[in-house]
């Protein structure tokens, strides 16, 4: 059963795509990293690490509901055997299951929100939810170079055609509590997804953080962002003026904590894609 957590009347349900191994070796991926770094980010999430030492990788999908209401997803994970993400990422992924076994049909998705347009978070969109606009910030669809080549064939020309491709530009309301926060960097046009209900917060980080490390660290550079001096000014604002200042015990994973929030000090947290800011002040 996938894991919940539920803010006021909204749930958030963490669904798992797949998991395996990154595609080289981590200590690349994030260059400048110090092994004292890397002990302390396997401390607190020693299920990143491969049997082999390297970067085990969750991909995940989150789902956000009211109720019995609409369900507005939080990207789409690495999709089916032929998906965009096929030369690199364990598919078939298994979303429909994961759907299914939080008693979600896809029919009752209304929105999907895609933080970025990497192949690894676009994998089950379009046709399994064909009721639902898809979001896009404007910033992404005029990097279109940056992403796969088959992208606007296979994505992003049917859903315009449909009238599902929703653009935004910059920090947009979509249902009460829940907006799009703009977070460039590591795409131009990257978004998270802010769940507020009284004093209670939580954001969907998309890939604003992708490992430990950039908690312990925000400053480290991740290869795989288009603009790193951007994507670690918004990594810094982000903690600086979302996290709390304190917390009560940790909930399971992948819904995580962060007590403190002034870079570069540690901060507790296990990036699995989602950012926990209950109590916020």
């Amino acid at each position: 059963m996938p894991s919940t957590h539920t803010l006021g009347s909204i749930t958030v349900t963490a669904l798992l795509d797949g998991t395996g191994p990154f595609f080289q070796p981590r200590a690349a991926a994030f260059d400048g990293a110090t092994e004292a770094q890397w002990r302390e980010a396997d401390r607190r999430d020693p299920d990143a690490v491969g049997p082999d030492g390297g970067w085990m990788l969750p991909f995940r999908a989150f789902a956000l509901r009211r109720g019995d209401g609409p369900v507005t997803l939080v990207d789409a994970g690495i999709g089916p055997a032929d998906a965009l993400a096929a030369g690199w990422a364990p598919v078939p992924g298994r979303l429909p299951d994961e759907l299914a076994a939080a008693g979600i049909d896809p029919a009752d998705v209304r929105t999907v929100v895609l933080t970025h347009l990497h192949s690894d978070h676009v994998g089950w969109a379009g046709p399994l939810f064909g009721n639902a606009d898809h979001l896009v910030q404007r910033a992404e669809l005029a990097a279109l170079e940056l992403f796969h080549p088959e992208l606007p064939a296979r994505l992003l020309g049917p859903l315009r055609a449909d009238g599902r491709l929703r653009v935004v530009d910059g920090d947009t309301d979509l249902t009460p509590g829940v907006r799009v926060l703009s977070t460039p960097g590591h795409t131009p046009g990257h978004q998270s997804v802010l769940v507020e209900q009284g004093d209670d917060r939580l954001l969907v980080t998309g890939d604003l953080l992708v490992h430990a490390i950039q908690l312990i660290d925000p400053a480290l550079p991740y290869a795989h962002e288009e603009n790193p001096p951007e994507a670690r000014r918004t990594r810094e604002r982000i903690l600086r003026t979302l996290s709390p200042s304190s917390w009560p015990p940790p909930p399971d994973r992948p819904f995580t904590p962060t007590p403190t929030c002034t870079p570069p000090d540690p901060v507790d947290h296990e990036v699995g894609g989602i950012f926990d800011l209950r109590n916020c002040r």
